[in-house]
């Protein structure tokens, strides 16, 4: 079982998720793979779980993709 997260280390996933999510759907440019990701979105809701006070407003949990490119090739 993994440590949990203190809320330094929550903020600074929430910021490091944020700017995958940016690369993915701005860029067109994945830095992780897909599991990579999910395995830090799954930690990211378990530590709001546990600290519903604590969610960030801009956590990837508190809204849904991003603008897409225009044209994806």
């Amino acid at each position: 079982m993994s440590t949990p997260l203190s809320h330094q280390n929550y903020l600074f996933l929430v910021e490091e998720l944020n700017r995958y999510a940016k690369a993915y759907y701005k860029y067109d440019k994945g830095i992780i793979s897909d599991f990579e990701y999910d395995e830090k979105y799954k930690e990211l809701k378990v530590f709001e779980a546990a600290n519903p006070l604590l969610i960030s407003h801009d956590s990837p949990t508190q809204r849904v993709g991003d603008k897409p490119l225009e044209k994806f090739e």
